[in-house]
């Protein structure tokens, strides 16, 4: 049974990135919402925040749907800030392994210093992603959705009053029909035209938009080019 929303309040939206892994004129996705919450982190991360004016040091929470390199190779110098600038607690939220995953990724980013110098300061905590749970003060479900062979994570997060689904990476199947279902907002991936190994196709997506007329549709994860309802890199909405 979902929750229902409470509250009237504006939500807003930070894109730091919204291209797919060889996207040539788009950044790897990462998404912050409200300035707390960081969704992937595949684009540089600190110097696109401080472009679109969010503070790197007020992320408390960062949902991970999956491993790839263009959803986390922007991770470790926004770590490395939360270690040396702005010691600030956070919480890294995932899929099963996310504490080995990730430390071995700042590790081979930082070397040896990691585990001698800096993971003493890292205020970090990491959990695996619960069906239903609650980050940094906000609620959220987890939904599994297809992608490749080791599927991905997508969330509903109740924002300001707000459903907000975000799938990360996923196929046009089943379950990500569920992800939207009653959503108010959704981030949903719309890699290319034509038939995308493993992930969703412009056609799929606008299919998947006239289904659940109600929620609206931000495309992200585009290859080249753009469809209709796609965002953009560095572009702030608030909804």
């Amino acid at each position: 049974m979902r929750c229902a929303p409470v509250g009237n309040h504006r939500l807003k939206l930070a894109f730091l990135g919204t291209g797919a892994a060889f996207s040539l004129d788009r950044y790897n996705g990462a998404v912050v919402v409200d300035g707390r919450l960081l969704l992937d982190g595949g684009a540089p991360l600190l110097p696109h925040m401080s472009r679109v004016g969010v503070d790197a040091g007020a992320i408390e929470a960062v949902f991970l749907t999956h491993f790839h390199g263009d959803h986390t190779l922007g991770l470790p110098p926004f770590v490395l800030h939360r270690v040396f600038v702005d010691p600030r607690p956070i919480t890294f939220l995932g899929p099963q392994g996310i504490e080995e995953r990730l430390e071995a990724l700042w590790e081979i980013s930082w070397g040896p210093d990691w585990q001698k110098v800096m993971r003493p300061r890292f205020n970090v905590r990491y959990e695996v992603a619960k069906p239903v749970g609650k980050v940094a003060g906000y609620k959220y479900e987890t939904v599994k959705l297809d992608h490749g062979t080791s599927g991905s994570n997508g969330y509903r997060i109740w924002v300001e009053g707000k459903i907000l689904a975000y799938s990360g990476d996923t196929e046009p199947t089943a379950p990500l029909d569920a992800l939207v279902e009653g959503a108010d907002i959704a981030i949903v991936e719309a890699t290319g035209p034509g038939d995308v190994f493993s992930h969703m196709s412009w056609e799929d997506a606008t299919a998947l938009k006239k289904r659940h007329p109600k929620t609206r549709f931000m495309f992200n994860h585009v290859y080249n080019g753009t469809v209709d309802g796609a965002v953009a890199d560095f572009q702030v909405i608030e909804v």
